[in-house]
């Protein structure tokens, strides 16, 4: 197997999520990948991928992935059924965080229990 083929779903994450300027090589057995993701988040989702597939400290891939905007932590489009807390469950794995995501879009947002699907609400660094 080669290591292309073994990383063949973090590339196929990287096409999902629009990482820009991406490259793609092998050498000795190495993949060598490198592109920009939007945010922070985006690249930790792919660095997730890197680790689920070959361990903590693989070997046999190398990626530079750099972020085109590091001012939020993502940004998300509200979707039908979600809530702050579902969001911010989602973000940093922790519900009671909603409140940060409130404050980062009090521009639109002027209740945190009321959001609408289509809304697109900044994930806040935190």
């Amino acid at each position: 197997m080669t290591a292309k083929s073994k990383y063949q779903a973090v590339l196929d994450l990287g096409e999902k999520l629009n990482i820009k300027n991406g490259d793609v090589t092998e050498e000795n057995g190495i993949l060598k990948v490198k592109g920009t993701a939007n945010t922070p988040y985006e690249k930790n989702l792919l660095w997730d991928k890197i680790k689920e597939i070959g361990g903590d400290k693989p070997s046999d891939i190398m990626a530079n992935i750099t972020v085109a905007d590091e001012s939020v932590y993502h940004r998300h489009t509200v979707e039908s059924g979600e809530t702050l807390s579902k969001i911010a469950k989602q973000y940093y794995d922790n519900a009671s965080k909603y409140q940060a995501i409130f404050s980062a879009n009090t521009n639109i947002l002027k209740n945190p229990d009321l959001i609408h699907p289509g809304q697109e609400l900044v994930i806040p660094n935190i």
